[in-house]
């Protein structure tokens, strides 16, 4: 009798760890599942972001990260006392040292401009070369703000950063100067009243001088016959 209870209450307890195994299983699937299911959900999303910045976005990020290194060793190195072009010039090969004193032999450190919008990226590299940013501003900044601080599509910059007054009064000071400099080449010129008058109003005069000075020197003569009427 004990033999055949025993025997009946072993397919019970068998069925039961069956079944407690097979749901533990359920169970594992359905948490990988969601994870799974969460994982590609936040890859989606990053892949909308990236795909909504720039073309050049990681090419400027990482130009960002190289300035901010160069930054840093000029500054350890002039706490050292070092020259850093010698020390960053210790770092590289030979024929990449000898590349970069050739380029930067030939280099003109003024090649002018030809019209007003290189005139503009002209003045804007001359501004931002002598600008002196807070590196230690920047790197609180960067950790405060996070991913909000590249500032992509999506991102609303309103009332995530306030401007020093001590920044503003040297944009204050530097707009200044520069409108008192312009002030200096924007004179009127002084007109001239003996000066021969062969125009009819300030455009065609101005447009006449630009054709003198880069047709003059092969106009002179012909200009000269017509005035003494002994042109052929």
């Amino acid at each position: 009798m004990e033999q055949s209870s025993s025997n009946s209450e072993n397919p019970s307890t068998s069925v039961k760890d069956k079944y407690a195994e097979r749901m533990k299983k359920l169970k594992e699937l359905h948490m990988k599942r969601n994870e799974a299911r969460q994982l590609n959900h936040k890859e989606v999303v990053e892949e909308d972001k990236r795909n909504k910045l720039p073309s050049n976005w990681e090419a400027r990020r990482r130009r960002a990260e190289w300035i901010l290194n160069d930054e840093k060793n000029r500054e350890e190195a002039s706490k050292n006392g070092e020259d850093y072009e010698r020390v960053k010039l210790l770092n590289i090969e030979a024929a990449e040292a000898e590349k970069f004193e050739r380029k930067k032999k030939k280099k003109n450190p003024d090649q002018g401009f030809a019209d007003y919008e290189q005139a503009t990226v002209r003045q804007y590299n001359r501004l931002v070369k002598n600008m002196k940013p807070d590196m230690h501003d920047y790197y609180r900044q960067r950790e405060r703000l996070g991913e909000a601080f590249y500032g992509g599509t999506n991102t609303i910059l309103h009332g995530l950063h306030v401007d020093k007054k001590e920044n503003i009064d040297k944009m204050v000071d530097d707009l200044e100067k520069q409108i008192s400099k312009r002030e200096k080449y924007s004179r009127r010129r002084t007109h001239n009243d003996d000066a021969d008058i062969d125009y009819i109003n300030d455009r065609n005069m101005k447009f006449n001088k630009k054709l003198e000075r880069f047709y003059g020197q092969y106009t002179t003569e012909i200009k000269q016959n017509l005035e003494r009427g002994t042109a052929v």
